[in-house]
């Protein structure tokens, strides 16, 4: 697949997830007795990347995040060169995708980025990035440690040993856990992308609270998906094959037997 045709998948998905998990948030949740509250923004936020993977996975692989693909590159599942291109890409999408929430966003008098956060991510008591106010540490915390749970959920999930077909739904549905868990620690990032997009309509409308603060969202989740994928790497065996299966071609070494001789085709 022409790069051109992958970096413009990964544009639009992530253009998708902004829109669609962060519009769940600034514009679904403000209705007494009708809004969708913290399980709905986290379902929606798990919607996009199941959707975006099912639509678009198998053009650029449906990274949609650059830890993704930066934990992806740390599993030996994405080359180096390409990471540069899908990252701008990712971020472009996400402001692209902040930009249109806000303009309907607008469309409802008393609107305001600033004053409603425009689901930034945030810390600190007071921080409308952080509804329980949680400060730095934990922030810094979770978020390291979901992004490590998000990322090897999908290298797993990806393996050509794991069940087909069924990897944007474990990806999606960890995604929305992971919202369950977090949202009121940081609002949920573990995708610098996602939090550069509505951080930079906050800029444009004069808060300055969420770029400051935007470090811990570029930092900590491409923390985590660095040492999920040397983890992964390390846990399912040399070259990607499981360790599980290298122990079992060991055995069958040592007592004579090989995978040609029992009909196997490798695993694949």
């Amino acid at each position: 697949m022409p790069i051109s045709k992958r970096l413009a998948a990964e544009f639009i998905g992530t253009l998708w997830l902004v829109l669609g998990g962060c519009g769940s948030a600034v514009l679904a949740t403000n209705y007494p007795n009708l809004g969708i509250g913290f399980a709905g923004i986290s379902l929606a936020f798990g919607l996009t990347v199941l959707t975006g993977a099912y639509a678009l996975g198998h053009i650029s692989g449906a990274h949609f995040n650059p830890a993704v693909s930066i934990g992806l590159w740390a599993g030996k599942r994405f080359p180096a060169n390409e990471l540069l291109p899908y990252i701008v890409a990712q971020v472009l999408g996400a402001i692209a995708g902040a930009g249109i929430l806000f303009l309907i966003a607008t469309g409802k008098d008393g609107f305001s980025a600033v004053s409603g956060g425009f689901a930034s991510n945030g810390f600190g008591a007071g921080s409308l990035g952080s509804p329980g106010g949680y400060a730095a540490h934990a922030a810094f915390v979770a978020e390291v440690v979901m992004t490590f749970f998000f990322v090897v959920v999908i290298l797993g999930a990806t393996s050509k040993w794991a069940p087909k077909g069924f990897a944007p739904l474990a990806i999606g549905l960890c995604l929305t856990l992971i919202h369950l868990i977090t949202i009121p620690v940081t609002n949920t990032s573990v995708n610098p992308a996602r939090s550069t997009g509505p951080a930079l309509i906050v800029a444009f409308q004069g808060g300055s609270w969420a770029v400051e603060q935007l470090w811990m969202f570029w930092v900590a989740p491409i923390l985590g998906a660095t040492i999920a994928g040397f983890f992964y790497l390390w846990l399912s065996g040399e070259d990607g094959e499981p360790a599980a299966k290298q122990a079992s071609a060991e055995a069958d070494g040592d007592s004579g037997t090989s995978d040609a001789d029992n009909g196997s085709d490798g695993g694949d």
